[in-house]
């Protein structure tokens, strides 16, 4: 029978045609790799609910909201990217987006699936691309800017990133889109505002970052004044700087003008400005308001 065996296999033997590979071991399938990629949504109330709308033409203020709550901030990204939020002692919590509540109804409270710290509340979503750069700043006049994969966790408890001194607070973070070009525009509550370029922050994984404007520390402790507003103003904007009804527009040459030194003290809005609480940026001429 060997013998009649490699007769044949002389007559009609050829290459063997079935392979034999090595096959990796089976894995469980992730959900985020079953999630269809689509824009959404992310809107968050002052009272700390969460719903997420598909889309990125949602009217966040327009929604319907508890008694009592209203629209804090809203941040636009893709389902499957991470929804991050940000409280006011500086840690950084992290949902999947595409795990939140629909925002055809009122949402769900972020306590129901994240521990914030004693006392804290939070302040605002960003969404993004792991390397898009945010602002990090507390209301002592420190900050620092970071990508956004810095800031995501499992951890329920969260991630601290922004070191805010005792009796401080953490300010809502901004998107830098243009590291090299952009501005910071910060303005306390007594009205002194500085323009630095954001290029003069460090890049940190975490920490308090450097000085951004001056305030006398013993005013800061005794919350006399501290930082009220930051934010970020591309190259060649226009702001609106907004106290209650009133506003008031800075063109780009205006901005220059309490344009100076990382640290310093800053100069004072005109009279009437001095208790801003919200800068808008306008882009000029050609381009429509942001």
């Amino acid at each position: 029978m060997k013998k009649e065996l490699k007769e044949d296999d002389q007559k009609h033997g050829d290459e063997r045609r079935t392979l034999i590979v090595e096959r990796q071991e089976a894995r469980a399938i992730r959900e985020a790799e079953l999630t269809a990629v689509e824009p959404v949504t992310v809107v968050l109330s002052a009272g700390g609910w969460v719903r997420a709308g598909r889309g990125h033409d949602l009217d966040p203020a327009g929604l319907s909201y508890k008694a009592g709550d209203e629209y804090l901030s809203a941040a636009c990204g893709k389902t499957t990217q991470p929804s991050i939020f940000i409280d006011t002692r500086g840690r950084a919590y992290s949902l999947p987006a595409h795990t939140l509540a629909s925002a055809r109804g009122q949402g769900e409270p972020l306590t129901g699936k994240l521990t914030p710290s004693e006392g804290a509340r939070f302040l605002a979503v960003v969404m993004g691309s792991p390397e898009q750069k945010v602002l990090l700043v507390s209301d002592a006049g420190y900050g620092f800017i970071t990508e956004l994969s810095n800031m995501v966790t499992k951890n329920t408890k969260g991630k601290a990133m922004l070191t805010v001194a005792k009796g401080c607070e953490a300010l809502p973070p901004a998107y830098v889109n243009h590291y090299e070009t952009d501005y910071l525009a910060a303005i306390t509550t007594e009205g002194h505002m500085l323009v630095i370029p954001a290029a003069v922050l460090p890049e940190l994984p975490k920490g308090k970052g450097n000085k951004i404007i001056q305030i006398p520390p013993a005013r800061v402790k005794n919350r006399e004044e501290y930082l009220k507003l930051a934010a970020i103003i591309p190259q060649g904007a226009t702001i609106k700087i907004h106290a209650g009804k009133r506003y008031i527009r800075l063109t780009p040459s205006n901005i220059l003008d309490f344009l100076g030194e990382r640290g310093r003290r800053g100069r004072k809005l005109p009279r009437g400005f001095r208790n801003a609480d919200r800068i808008e940026v306008v882009f000029v001429e050609s381009q429509n308001e942001k």
